[in-house]
């Protein structure tokens, strides 16, 4: 489409200076980018998490005054980090329902039972990435399919790179810490017994948190 073609010549040549603020507006937001801290670069490859010094857990409201904290003790990990492009990063991650751990037995399996997480019919629960981007110095936010019980949705988790070190058994090392907010109730965990005074049990806001020490495998290319 000619956008000018009805126009005079006066109305054609006042449009010149556009192209200057256009170019000043992408000059600044190149200024302003998120760009890869290259000596990320470096740490490009296949990572395992070290369940020794890593913990996938959670915690939530109890009573409406109390948090209850618990964390799954048995999980699978497959690790992609891309230091140089951070979009290529990927995760997968396996955690088995029946090994939740809250130090309270009793409490413990209620989770595992059907008003829960029903381990016996969903021994698993996934969490597969499928996007990845640099938010901020040290910050990415990771994208990606949350399967529990037999519902998946997308959930967002804002990673923090905490540093990488190479510890004395010669192993190269590096941790994340992650959280995420999802309301359990969207996952078919329903469980809504409530209290005298009106209010929830058990809060259907549960806060996830990911503390991940990862070691590498094998090195990128």
């Amino acid at each position: 489409m000619n956008l000018f073609g009805r126009n005079s010549f006066r109305r054609q040549a006042q449009p010149s200076a556009a192209p200057v603020a256009t170019a000043a507006r992408v000059a600044s937001a190149r200024a302003t980018a998120v760009l890869p801290d290259p000596e990320l670069g470096d740490l490009t490859g296949e990572w395992l998490i070290d369940p020794a010094h890593s913990r996938i857990g959670f915690s939530v409201r109890h009573a409406m005054v109390t948090t209850v904290r618990g964390a799954f003790t048995e999980y699978e990990s497959r690790l992609y980090f891309d230091g140089r492009d951070p979009t290529r990063s990927r995760a997968d991650l396996v955690l088995y329902t029946a090994s939740v751990d809250t130090g309270v037995e009793q409490r413990d399996a209620h989770l595992v039972g059907r008003q829960f997480l029903d381990a016996g019919a969903f021994p698993r629960m996934t969490f597969t990435s499928t996007a990845v981007q640099l938010a901020g110095k040290d910050v990415y936010r990771m994208t990606g399919d949350l399967t529990i019980k037999d519902t998946t949705r997308p959930v967002t988790l804002e990673l923090t790179y905490i540093g990488h070190v190479t510890d004395a058994f010669g192993d190269e090392r590096v941790g994340f810490d992650g959280t995420t907010t999802i309301s359990r109730s969207d996952w078919g965990l329903t469980y809504d017994a409530r209290l005298a005074q009106g209010g929830s049990m058990v809060s259907d806001t549960v806060r996830l948190q990911f503390d991940i020490a990862a070691i590498r495998t094998t090195p990128g290319t």
